[in-house]
């Protein structure tokens, strides 16, 4: 199948790519001439694991190819895919649509026999029938029809996402667009992957309800481990007490410092908007927004507890910036608030990430940057864990304790245990975790018991 994907950022390049390695011909059109240059020496404008080696190789084999013209593309597609951005617009928190609606004018008058016309964007309900309007407006003897085919990866997982998905949705109501997507994800079947059918204004819901409702998990789990820190309860022990009924599950249930990202802050400030447009206000996920903004910058306040109040003319590092392991991505990482918290209330920042710290760079200028987790602690009063990078979950306690000037470790992702922290003479403060003077693990004894 001839496939046309306009967007080359990440949910473009990664559907690209897989759906070359599926045996499709894929074209992945993009107007940024650098990026297309780049993609075409087999450079990646994004990191993700395997996303390397699987364009270069689908690339090699003649499967995947990269263009700024639109034009041919498009007149050669069965299929054309729409992956542009919909970032926050200013000032409302809407979705900017305008780069979709400017792909749907441009593809119009280049459309050439029977075209499915793909939605991969994340749009509000409704769009796809504004994308339909436009292209008939514009060419009204077109034989086309337009699907919303939402997507569901993971940055840090999207191509085993992409080929191992929990569901594929589809919203369409033309029956030839429902087979030619059915033929499309054929290769899938053989992972038994579940097709959902439905009417395209549900699937473009689908996808905004599944980012607030996991962003609702993330945002209860970090309230109930303010709580257990009051209480002298560890939330990690809720959280899996809770997550063992399977009507809930156990994933989304570690508390931290907050949800970041390219999708869950957009999403959920976009669904909170679309709500009150349609006078359906979404309490809940209004909630969720605004307690997770405050949440972020609040950890600044841990690292003043960890220092005794004292953040002014001490040196904190800061280990792992962008919002998850596996990505160089720093859109609305609770690395920047909690950075620039610290540097507020007058303390120095240094700092190291695995992949992003070129990213950081442009968020956090006035800060350190350092090559290792090593060198970021050197002479450091605190060390901050903001990001649970594989890296960093088996480090040179000794050698960490040496290089720094004293020994206070703040965990925002509880990748440690209290009592190894301080068996190794750290003063350790987690997130949801008893107070710092209190036993750190009086579990321990009832369990030696049974």
């Amino acid at each position: 199948m001839r496939i046309t994907v306009v967007g080359a950022g990440y949910v473009g390049l990664v559907s690209g790519a897989c759906f070359a390695d599926f045996g499709h011909q894929v074209t992945c059109v993009d107007k940024d001439v650098g990026k297309i240059r780049a993609l075409k020496r087999g450079d990646m404008p994004i990191y993700e694991p395997g996303l390397l080696e699987l364009v270069r190789s689908n690339a090699r084999e003649g499967r995947l190819s990269f263009s700024t013209f639109l034009a041919g593309a498009v007149k050669r597609a069965e299929v054309v895919m729409i992956a542009v951005g919909t970032p926050s617009r200013r000032g409302d928190g809407c979705a900017d649509l305008s780069y979709v609606y400017a792909v749907a004018r441009e593809i119009a008058p280049r459309i050439s026999g029977f075209t499915v016309v793909v939605v991969k964007s994340t749009v509000p309900v409704g769009t796809g029938d504004e994308v339909e309007r436009i292209i008939r407006e514009a060419r009204p003897d077109a034989d086309v029809a337009v699907v919303s085919n939402p997507e569901f990866l993971r940055e840090g997982a999207a191509i085993r996402d992409f080929k191992h998905p929990d569901r594929i949705v589809i919203g369409c109501e033309d029956e030839r667009a429902r087979q030619v997507m059915a033929e499309l994800y054929r290769p899938l079947y053989i992972n038994a992957a579940p097709i959902l059918g439905t009417r395209r204004r549900a699937a473009e819901l689908i996808k905004y309800a599944a980012n607030a409702f996991l962003a609702t998990k993330i945002t209860f789990i970090n309230e109930i481990a303010d709580l257990c820190e009051k209480l002298g309860a560890d939330v990690q022990e809720v959280a899996r007490g809770v997550g063992l009924d399977n009507r809930i599950g156990s994933k989304f249930l570690h508390a931290g410092p907050g949800f970041g990202g390219s999708c869950f802050p957009k999403d959920t400030v976009a669904l909170v908007k679309i709500g009150q447009d349609n006078q359906a206000p979404l309490r809940i996920v209004e909630t969720v927004v605004a307690v997770n903004d405050q949440r972020k910058r609040a950890m600044a306040g841990k690292v003043a507890l960890a220092l005794d109040g004292a953040v002014r003319g001490k040196t904190i590092g800061v280990i792992g910036l962008t919002f998850k392991p596996n990505t160089d991505d720093m859109r609305e990482a609770p690395s920047i608030a909690l950075i620039t918290a610290l540097q507020d209330m007058g303390g120095k920042v240094k700092a190291h990430d695995p992949i992003g710290m070129e990213q950081a760079k442009a968020a956090l200028p006035d800060v350190i940057y350092c090559d290792s987790p090593y060198s970021c602690a050197e002479n450091a009063d605190a060390l901050v864990i903001v990001t649970e990078w594989e890296q960093f979950r088996a480090l040179d306690l000794g050698r960490l304790k040496q290089a720094m000037a004293r020994p206070v470790l703040i965990d925002l992702r509880n990748i440690y245990r209290a009592d190894e922290l301080r068996k190794h003479g750290f003063r350790y403060l987690g997130v949801g975790k008893p107070p710092l003077e209190a036993d750190s693990r009086p579990t321990e004894l009832l369990r030696s018991a049974l």
